[in-house]
């Protein structure tokens, strides 16, 4: 293991010889990649092979000058000497702005909302909830409408992303702290404090970049199936609006309107079903606390860390570092997961399509289009199921849209949404396979259980008697 602690050495300095000594520097190896502590580089800041890639901190805070370099090391203690929770949330905070500013990969920079775009976005959420009323017999969860930059989206859903990371950066953590041997654990309490803040900024560097990332995808607050945002705001991202109808052929407007047909939906769902939300997270939470950390690679990556070559960490984080447990219990908790996202989104695109069909042309292309975006997933999607172990993504999406629309017209509006109200009451992962038989199994009807529990409840002076009674029993 090298001397220097995880790698916080200083620049290395010219060489004498000039480019000819960078060259053999690089040759020997000496100079493989951005020399960044953790070795996660963003783009334009040093990394990627990008300007200030030989700087050992530019990965991380930019191309560096006399100016500026004493910042940067203030930046850095306070990044060792964190010791908040299991992410480094600040960090994360400040990465996932940074990748905004880069903009995204199509080359669209971020930009402030203006109040025309404001207007616009109002006024679609508005004319989406009055097509839903006809949908769904859900009222309408907006009560308001906001247009939102993509560094606002990352603002407002950072609160959702550490309660769902958080459960799998604690186990992480903790693991971190236990590769060391036993004997050496009560001596080398400053070393697992310093180990663990690195933990918390492997994951804050991870999280911010992932999140920085998605907000130049997502057009809206429920784009991954999960109210991201706080409760009631329906939101739309006009700069990710156009870039996602750019190359649709579809106008401008009709393509505004249906991104907010489902934004406004998704707000009826999680208003109106008060459970959902937590049902939704307690499932991430679930599948995410049955996965165990490979502590015999992270031991042998901390072992063997070598500062030539930071970018074990990041690697050991992204390959295998999560193995779930082949337990029946973890395999209910992703097979409910999975379900739930699936039936969210199914009633999601049934509805809409229901509201949109009759009245706009481009509806079915708009339509397929959200189906595969949702199938596929984008690179920020996928970084992040490597950062809880597990894809948000709706895999039986058409089987749960096709289970939704059937249930429409077997039972009509009403009848199909009343199934959300409570979650022993909606189809199961086998009811996707067998689609018909649920729809046609015969209702459970709990009108009558309800007003029998109701009048046990309105007679207090029935169960005095029969204590009364039974009192008596015991006296004789």
């Amino acid at each position: 293991m090298s001397d220097t602690p995880f790698g916080f050495g200083l620049p290395p300095e010219e060489p004498d010889d000039g480019d000819e000594g960078k060259k053999k520097d690089h040759e020997s190896g000496g100079g493989q990649g951005p020399a960044n502590p953790f070795g996660f580089g963003l783009p334009g800041a040093g990394g990627f092979g990008g300007p200030g890639a030989d700087n050992p901190l530019a990965a991380m805070f930019g191309s560096l000058n006399p100016t500026d370099l004493g910042a940067a090391f203030q930046q850095l203690g306070q990044m060792l000497s964190y010791e908040g929770g299991p992410v480094n949330w600040d960090m994360a905070k400040q990465i996932a702005r940074q990748t905004v500013s880069q903009g995204s990969p199509g080359g669209v920079k971020d930009s402030s909302v203006g109040s025309a775009e404001r207007q616009s976005v109002q006024e679609a959420v508005r004319l989406a909830d009055l097509w839903l009323d006809d949908a769904t017999s859900l009222p309408s969860g907006a009560g308001t409408a906001v247009a939102w930059s993509r560094a606002e989206w990352v603002e407002a859903t950072l609160p959702a992303w550490q309660e769902l990371v958080d459960p799998v950066a604690e186990r992480v953590g903790a693991a971190m702290g236990d590769v060391l041997p036993e004997e050496m654990q009560a001596m080398a309490g400053p070393l697992i404090g310093m180990m663990r803040s690195m933990g918390g900024a492997m994951f804050g560097t991870q999280i911010g970049q992932a999140v920085g990332v998605l907000a130049g995808e997502v057009v809206g607050s429920t784009d991954i199936g999960l109210p991201l945002g706080p409760a009631g705001k329906a939101a739309l991202l006009p700069v990710n609006v156009d870039a996602f109808g750019q190359d649709l052929g579809v106008p401008k407007e009709e393509v505004r309107l249906y991104l907010a047909l489902r934004e406004a939906a998704h707000q009826r769902l999680f208003a109106h079903v008060p459970w959902l939300r937590s049902h939704l997270f307690g499932a991430v939470d679930g599948y995410a606390r049955g996965i165990k950390v490979d502590t015999a690679k992270l031991e042998d990556v901390v072992g063997q860390f070598d500062p030539q070559n930071p970018e074990q960490l990041q690697d050991a984080l992204q390959q295998g570092m999560f193995q779930p447990e082949d337990t029946p219990e973890q395999k209910a908790a992703l097979a409910r997961l999975e379900t739930a996202l699936a039936l969210v989104e199914g009633w999601v695109d049934a509805v809409v399509h229901a509201a949109a069909k009759p009245r706009l042309s481009s509806a079915d292309a708009l339509r397929e289009t959200l189906r595969r975006r949702r199938a596929t997933g984008g690179p920020a999607e996928q970084t992040f199921a490597t950062l809880i172990g597990l894809e948000l993504r709706p895999r039986r999406l058409r089987d749960a849209s096709r289970l939704w629309a059937s249930l429409t017209d077997a039972r009509g509006v009403d009848g199909r949404d009343a199934l959300w109200a409570h979650p022993d009451m909606l189809p199961t992962a086998t009811d996707l396979d067998d689609p018909d038989g649920f729809v046609h199994r015969e209702q459970l009807d709990f009108s009558e259980l309800d007003k029998m529990l109701g009048e046990a409840a309105d007679k207090p002076d029935l169960r005095k008697k029969d204590d009364g009674e039974a009192k008596g029993d015991d006296a004789e």
